[in-house]
């Protein structure tokens, strides 16, 4: 146990984590050069061509210092904001953290609520200095940036590159020297963390564990506490880069097991693993269900593909636990499933991959957040969709999830960002200059404001200079209301949605004229309406396709003419009685890119 250390990596999206994790498995040469490729621990499409970890990895290094062997266990972490959850059960079974910060940039957002949940967790933090090749590092202010977020020394702060090599010996000196080894009791009842689990088609659900204390060897008869299910140790190992069989782990190694699982509710991220025969008192704390924050319908294109989106999103979810869904139906689109995501980026991705692994072409509806509706009779129903919100006169008030956003940009921006945010109905809380020029703001905000276009624009208003980090913080009292779109009076479900009081009026009159731009023009008139309730508050029309019936009057009394158009009118009633009104795919996604 003494030569064994459990580490991290901690930074902000694009600061070169997946480069540097690639540089220790060289120079430990626990990857040979044959198979060294860029990225080795992002193994998804995705991940690659984004630059982003949307799962984390975790992996064992050997490294020879001062003549004694030592085993680096390195826990990957997704960097982005809608994975925070998997990113504290990585950190709570690490010993230390490695603080990668982009020379060229300087400390982001999400660096700094990483760190938080690092400190929190009493991890030991070796500050790193990344991208010391480049030629536009600042590395004294940057490294001034450093001090201040965490009072170490300037001596302290290693500099290195992901893409040269520059510093990597020195990384592994710090990890050995500097981050303590785990403590536990190899002879105290079994007690293993859950930090991770992936699916694999032959052999069912891997869950990725370290042993807190205890020992655990292949064939004993183990219990998850949360789950209470009972499951023997087929096979368990270390984490190579394939999978490593071993007879028998012991306290503080961070390993495998496989116990052939097939349904991923049964393995939750953060769950404790014991003996059965001698189980530990207590679960190891800190679990949680992963809850969704923003809620969508998926709808295939085709109706007829209903059966096989179940199967794509039954396979999806074997692989990210996280997604959760449920069947609905919708007047407008047919058959679907109503979905949960941890954010906005976790919506895209399961979009993507829905298109490049099961080529199922979805809709996917207006996203909006989970709310606790408070009705008269003093019950309190939580609504994900529209259509699921009772009548006006049965609520009594509505409570919206807030969030606490921190966003570090130029201080040149300052005044845009602050104008986005409190469109957005958000409060300044705080505001800290970190140095003359980079100013961090702290902002209260309502999560339903965020999920629209919130994170595109405040790119736009930054030119890319702003980053962005929330978690939730509480429920408040909000003035909401159901805002509906019909179409020839004939409601459509997909396109409602739960709007702020304030920005009803606008955003109708917005969808309004964006549909009347899509929907093509039939052989009678449509009306597009904005509702809230029976109260109609915008209107459009699309013209109807008319044939020219008087052409063939030349001169002539003006009552031959007037009785053709009277004769077409009757015809253009009747077919609007028949007629309905099919809308195009465009019309959905255009309204979740309004501006």
């Amino acid at each position: 146990m003494k030569n064994i250390r459990n580490f991290c990596i901690i930074a902000h999206i694009d600061h070169g984590k997946s480069t540097l994790a690639d540089r220790l498995l060289e120079f430990t040469g626990t990857i040979s050069k044959k198979n060294l490729k860029e990225q080795v621990l992002d193994n998804m499409d995705i991940e690659r061509e984004r630059g982003i970890t949307i799962k984390s990895h975790a992996i064992q290094m050997n490294h020879n210092y001062n003549n004694e062997e030592y085993v680096l266990n390195l826990i990957d972490t997704p960097g982005h904001v809608d994975f925070s959850y998997e990113v504290s059960r990585s950190i709570a079974a690490c010993e230390g953290a490695l603080l990668v910060v982009d020379a060229t940039q300087g400390i982001q957002a999400q660096t700094i609520s990483n760190l938080y949940l690092a400190i929190e967790n009493d991890l030991e933090i070796i500050p790193i200095l990344n991208k010391m090749d480049m030629q536009t590092a600042m590395p004294e202010e940057v490294k001034d940036q450093i001090v201040d977020l965490i009072g170490c020394d300037r001596s302290e702060i290693i500099e290195a590159s992901g893409k040269t090599g520059i510093g990597i010996e020195k990384i592994l000196e710090n990890i050995i020297n500097k981050v303590p080894h785990p403590e536990g009791d190899e002879n105290a009842p079994l007690q293993m963390l859950i930090f991770d689990s992936i699916f694999n088609s032959f052999r069912g659900i891997i869950a990725y564990f370290k042993i807190v204390n205890g020992s655990l060897s292949k064939g004993d008869f183990v219990k998850f506490v949360n789950t209470k299910k009972e499951y023997h140790a087929d096979e368990i190992g270390i984490l190579r880069l394939d999978l490593e069989e071993k007879k028998t782990l012991k306290t503080g190694n961070v390993g495998y097991i496989i116990s052939g699982i097939k349904a991923s509710k049964e393995v939750k991220v953060g769950d404790t693993i014991t003996h059965v025969e001698k189980p530990c008192e207590k679960a190891i704390s800190g679990f949680e269900e992963v809850k969704p924050m923003v809620f969508a319908g998926i709808y295939p294109v085709d109706s007829d593909d209903y059966e096989e989106l179940r199967y794509s999103m039954e396979k999806l979810q074997l692989n990210d636990a996280s997604l959760t869904y449920e069947a609905e139906s919708s007047q407008a689109l047919g058959f679907g499933f109503r979905a949960g995501f941890l954010g906005l980026l976790h919506m895209e991705i399961i979009q993507e991959r829905l298109d490049r692994e099961f080529n199922m072409n979805v809709i996917t509806t207006v996203p909006n957040v989970s709310y606790d509706v408070h009705t008269t009779k003093g019950k309190i129903i939580e609504v994900h969709n529209p259509a699921g919100l009772p009548e006006q006169k049965l609520i009594k008030k509505i409570k919206e999830p807030y969030i606490t956003a921190q966003i570090i940009t130029k201080s040149q921006y300052f005044g845009s960002i602050m104008n986005l945010c409190l469109d957005k109905r958000g409060v300044l809380k705080n505001q800290i200059y970190l140095t003359s020029d980079r100013v961090e703001m702290t902002f209260e905000m309502p999560l339903g404001e965020i999920v629209f276009d919130f994170y595109d624009r405040l790119k736009s208003v930054s030119r890319g200079y702003a980053s962005f980090d929330y978690h939730q913080s509480e429920y408040k009292d909000a003035k909401l209301i159901r805002l509906e779109i019909l179409l020839n009076g004939e409601q459509v479900d997909a396109l409602s949605t739960l709007i702020h009081f304030d920005n009803a009026y606008k955003f109708g009159k917005k969808m309004c004229e964006k549909l009347k731009e899509l929907i093509p023009r039939q052989q009678f008139d449509i009306a597009i309406q904005a509702a809230i309730g029976s109260k109609i508050i915008s209107r459009q029309t699309v013209k109807a396709v008319r044939k020219d019936v008087t052409a063939k009057c030349y001169g002539g009394d003006i009552t031959r003419k007037r009785k053709l158009l009277e004769k077409q009118k009757k015809g253009k009633k009747k077919m609007k009685q028949v007629g309905n009104v099919e809308i195009p795919q465009k019309a959905f996604l255009a309204v979740l890119k309004l501006d």
